[in-house]
């Protein structure tokens, strides 16, 4: 909910773009007006855009109950003088738009949530959000639900209409929501904003006068912001066409890739990934037959060293990473050998060491960083390390012959 000033018209007037004034006060590029149509930023909407004399407004804020317009330039206009404001049209449009319906998304969360209440709104070039307070997880809350119930207020063309009325009044009634904390304790009147028999709330900003004119809205995403919290961002008019055509032509070509319809994208969608399951499956069961495999053939990788039984090996097998063989290296240490090293890629060189504590393993580890780069740690008995800068064959070789 923007503050109210005695001096602006713009949340009354919200169709009016085109005005002349007087000139109050002017201080370097700050302008005050008598009377302005130039909405000041508050309440999660931006300021309008547009002109004074020709010259670009960039700025309007409410400051000590006035409207104070910042110019991208000193004017040449005075105090007293009269000026010509030209609001930029397409903007205040897309914010009456956007605003409205937020006020729209509001109505359809009374509907769906039980426990609810204003968590907070915003207005950007591209996107609104509004915030409910509620329990709900956002999980739970189907977009399209919320979009259906929208774009239908906005089909049944419901007058919106704005009033003054009491604060202490408006309070009273629980059906109205207020947009500022407050708001009705630091004045005498608050501006109420309604939509015919859908929602209303204590509001400043700008809005169309029927639901109709919103246009097509599109919920975006639903999400979850802080604890307690349902964030709905969406789009309306030309950014939400865009966003649904955009979605249309990504469901389109994954039905071409998936040779089927976009009706029938959903079952063939699951299909594939109960295939893809079924295959990763049946690759895990095809991998840990390899790794078997390939360890109980380390028996042929024997070297002895310093009276030790030393098992050294290369796992050429994609997607098993040292995380997959560390408690076989644990078993295998003291049952086959004395020392067990294993090195492979999973991304980078690894290799990981068990021994049976006459050897230390985090020493051999950190001998085989310091010649390969990398980094590692463990203890006397099992120890591992990554981000070897060399292929598993040269790390073989050193462990072989030089550790």
């Amino acid at each position: 909910m923007a503050s109210e000033s005695r001096d602006n018209r713009a949340p009354d007037e919200p169709y009016v773009t085109e005005f002349e004034a007087a000139v109050r006060s002017v201080d370097g590029t700050d302008v005050r007006l008598e009377e302005t149509y130039f909405y000041a930023e508050g309440g999660g909407q931006p300021a309008d855009r547009g002109t004074l004399n020709g010259i670009d407004v960039v700025d309007v804020q409410m400051r000590d109950g006035e409207t104070v317009h910042t110019l991208a330039t000193a004017p040449d206009f005075e105090t007293g003088d009269d000026v010509s404001g030209s609001i930029d049209e397409e903007f205040r449009t897309y914010c009456m738009r956007a605003h409205t319906a937020s006020h729209a998304l509001y109505g359809a969360g009374r509907e769906l949530f039980d426990d609810h209440g204003y968590g907070g709104f915003d207005i950007d070039a591209e996107k609104g959000r509004i915030d409910f307070e509620t329990n709900r997880d956002p999980d739970e809350v189907n977009a399209l639900t919320l979009q259906r119930m929208v774009n239908e207020v906005v089909w049944e063309s419901r007058d919106v209409s704005w009033r003054e009325m009491d604060a202490a009044q408006a309070r009273d009634r629980d059906e109205i929501v207020f947009n500022e904390t407050g708001a009705a304790e630091t004045t005498d009147t608050v501006r109420i904003v309604e939509i015919d028999d859908w929602d209303i709330a204590a509001c400043g900003g700008t809005h169309v006068e029927n639901t109709v004119e919103i246009g097509p809205v599109k919920v975006l995403e639903v999400s979850n912001p802080g604890s307690g919290l349902v964030r709905v961002e969406y789009a309306v008019g030309p950014t939400a066409v865009r966003a649904q055509l955009d979605e249309t032509r990504a469901a389109t070509r994954a039905a071409r890739t998936l040779e089927t319809s976009v009706e029938e994208l959903p079952e063939r969608a699951t299909a594939v990934v109960e295939e893809n399951a079924t295959l990763e499956a049946e690759v895990d069961t095809l991998r840990d037959r390899l790794l078997e495999e390939r360890l109980e053939s380390l028996g042929d990788d024997t070297v002895s060293k310093d009276g030790e039984e030393w098992i050294v090996g290369e796992l050429d097998i994609d997607g098993i990473g040292p995380n997959d063989v560390s408690e076989r290296v644990r078993a295998l240490a003291g049952d086959i050998g004395d020392v067990v090293a294993l090195t492979g890629v999973n991304g980078s060189a690894f290799v990981v060491v068990g021994t049976t504590g006459e050897t230390d393993a985090s020493e051999l580890v950190d001998d085989v960083t310091a010649t390969f780069g990398g980094g590692g740690g463990g203890g006397p008995t099992f120890a591992q390390g990554g981000g070897l800068e060399d292929d598993p064959a040269a790390v073989v070789d050193y462990l072989r012959t030089e550790a």
